[in-house]
């Protein structure tokens, strides 16, 4: 997987994500346009800070760098899953944690996010019933910003937190990243049954250690990651697998349907479960996933909230709100400028040979290929919701659940360069992490 791509061609396209990057920094400043973000092209502020905290995530960032690939080249599948699970938690946290408490809890502490309205529920039923009359700004108690801007799917997995008695924002943000950190479990998974178990193992510090860790644990969007992570898994595996195909593959449709009630932009989850049966080359497990997907959906039907009534008020509220100000001809590029924050230039680089390796006549099951083909989809849903004006700006969050798919792709460049590569991600994480204070 290392002679796919020319050093002439990474370099260029990293320069070119680097121009992007730098041109969503200077149009603002010199058509003295407000963008409606602190610090274009990402929510968030530039706060520079320095403090005695950053000192164990620069060593635990070091420690995995070093020791990670060596690790996930030797031990044995099941110790592979749980090195992943624990090095992305221990990291993420430690990320976070370079703001105290406050970098796990911050977050859901402001009435915008959705612990807020969740404590306010009484009666789940009665919620789902009404919740399409509380969108609207002028409807009465109208739900807040992020309430307001998913369907409920979202909304009850914070309703079952403070139900379990999990209230402190603190504690809530413990508890995404306790879930959202099993999301590196099922990618491994899913590469294993469409690649190979070497596969899983090269990218696993890839995932680990990419910028997107400034991000997972302190948002939904990062649990959203995970479930959808589940879902494509499961499909995987039906699709790679005689025994127990059906039940895979409705487990798949239940939570790729599930999805859909997380987050209206999921919808194009689609894009990637097609991916998966493509590159799998077996569409027999499709009529009983899009089985599982219907169920979930008459489930949310039967208890009062319809998706497709919702989503067009949903559109109105949009562009009451933030959206009317911000510029669709600045955001439908800027908004990848703001990703590249999450996937690193390390990824801009090896687009040239994701795209080779995606377009050649590589055996099925070819590993290049399997990554390639994964990140091809995952990049054409990004640029679909782009395209869509549905998202302007914060996308470093809203686009996580795709990202995960990309962060992988330097593998495909020449070996000698990954340690450097990998090195980049991590201090890209703590660098955005220490002179940004990120909204979400």
């Amino acid at each position: 997987m290392s002679r796919l791509v020319s050093t002439r061609a990474a370099v260029v396209s990293a320069t070119l994500g680097a121009l992007l990057v730098a041109a969503s920094m200077l149009v603002p400043l010199v058509l003295e346009d407000d963008v409606n973000v602190n610090w274009p092209p990402l929510h968030a502020d530039w706060d520079p800070r320095v403090s005695a905290l950053i000192l164990p995530a620069v060593a635990i960032g070091l420690l995995l760098w070093i020791y990670l690939p060596r690790l996930a080249a030797t031990v044995s599948w099941g110790r592979l899953l749980i090195l992943g699970y624990v090095s992305t938690w221990v990291w993420t946290a430690a990320v976070a944690l370079t703001e105290g408490t406050q970098g796990l809890s911050r977050t859901y502490e402001r009435r915008q996010e959705y612990i807020y309205d969740a404590q306010r529920v009484d009666d789940i039923g009665m919620m789902l019933q009404t919740f399409i009359t509380r969108i609207p700004f002028d409807s009465v108690d109208n739900w807040y910003v992020h309430v307001a801007g998913h369907p409920p799917g979202a909304f009850l997995i914070f309703i079952w937190m403070d139900r379990l008695g999990i209230s402190d924002p603190f504690w809530i943000g413990v508890a995404t990243v306790t879930l959202s950190s099993t999301a590196i479990v099922a990618l491994l998974v899913t590469l294993r049954a469409l690649g190979s178990i070497d596969l899983a193992r090269r990218a696993l510090p890839w995932v680990v250690l990419a910028p997107t860790v400034v991000w997972m644990g302190v948002n939904g969007d990062a649990i959203f990651t995970a479930v959808a992570a589940w879902g494509l898994a499961l499909l995987a595996l039906a699709a790679t697998r005689d025994r127990h195909r059906i039940p895979l593959a409705v487990g798949a449709g239940v939570l790729l349907g599930y999805c859909v009630y997380l987050s209206y932009g999921l919808t194009l989850l689609g894009i990637l479960s097609l991916a998966v049966l493509f590159i799998a080359k077996n569409w027999r497990p499709l009529p009983w996933a899009l089985g599982g997907a219907l169920a979930v959906a008459a489930v949310f039907t039967a208890a009062g909230f319809v998706w497709w009534d919702a989503y067009p008020v949903l559109v109105e509220r949009y562009y009451d709100g933030i959206a009317s100000r911000r510029a669709y001809g600045y955001w439908v590029w800027a908004n990848l400028a703001a990703w590249t924050f999450t996937a690193g230039l390390a990824v801009w680089a090896a687009f040239p040979a994701a795209i080779h390796a995606a377009r050649r006549h590589l055996p099925a099951g070819a590993d290049a290929a399997v990554l390639a083909r994964l990140a091809a989809a995952a990049a054409l849903s990004i640029v679909a919701a782009t395209l869509s004006g549905m998202s302007k700006a914060e996308v470093e969050r809203i686009w996580m659940p795709f990202t995960l798919w990309l962060v992988a792709l330097p593998l495909l460049l020449p070996q000698r360069w990954h340690r450097p590569l990998l090195l980049s991600q991590v201090v890209l994480a703590l660098t955005i992490q220490h002179l940004v204070l990120t909204r979400w």
